[in-house]
């Protein structure tokens, strides 16, 4: 990462994961979600919320996922680059691309995930020691289903109370998703001792298979298809 990204690290060396702060211990099943077909297959979610390390690292960990690319969402095709998108003023967020199987895991147990383990959804603009809108939390959806599937579990975290403050969460159609720099990908997986990754993403995964047993899958069982 960048210079002030290191320091950051060290500066809030004791800062704990940043999950998502839930006044219940677990969050609710989507009360609206699509069904599970009966036949195997592949569908797309795109979504956003911090450094796309740790997002990457808790979605393949997930039972159903197929394949997860670190990118950017939300600008253009030209200034899709990790230099231009830190400094924040491209329009990007550092985004996942899921590749995942219906009929194991539904798009609303994959926003359960989201909401609860991978990102802290009423941080505005930032995650833990980033900050900018390069970190924000949005949820690019790819079709209506998924747009009214992401609208009516928001409304409906927010009915039950379960976050301590607002949810900042944005709901926006995806245009283009760019697949990030090699380097990017599968970075906790390749550098588990770096401190960004043992501070930040590692408890996060850790917190996926102590709450949500269910859900989870040991990082090999991660089918790696090349698209």
């Amino acid at each position: 990462m960048k210079l002030p990204h290191l320091i950051s690290v060290f500066v809030l060396g004791s800062l704990t994961a940043c999950t998502a702060v839930a006044s219940n211990a677990n969050l609710p099943d989507p009360s609206y979600d699509a069904p599970k077909p009966a036949t195997h297959g592949t569908e797309t979610a795109v979504l956003a919320g911090g450094c796309f390390w740790g997002m990457q690292s808790v979605f393949e960990h997930v039972r159903g996922v197929r394949r997860v690319w670190a990118g950017y969402s939300g600008g253009d095709a030209s200034t899709a680059h990790y230099d231009d998108v830190s400094d924040g003023n491209t329009g990007h967020a550092e985004s996942v691309e899921i590749q995942f199987d219906p009929a194991v895991v539904s798009y609303g147990q994959l926003l359960k995930v989201y909401f609860a383990v991978a990102h802290d959804p009423t941080e505005l603009n930032r995650q833990g020691p980033d900050s900018g809108t390069q970190y924000r939390s949005e949820i690019f959806y790819g079709n209506p289903e998924q747009e009214k599937i992401a609208q009516a579990y928001i409304a409906q975290l927010t009915a039950a109370k379960v976050f301590d403050a607002s949810i900042v969460t944005l709901v926006q159609p995806l245009k283009a998703f760019y697949t990030a720099e090699a380097y990017h990908q599968d970075y906790a997986r390749n550098h588990p001792d770096d401190m960004y990754i043992v501070i930040n993403d590692a408890p996060k995964v850790a917190h996926l298979k102590q709450q949500y047993p269910a859900l989870y899958q040991p990082e090999q069982q991660v089918v790696d298809v090349q698209l």
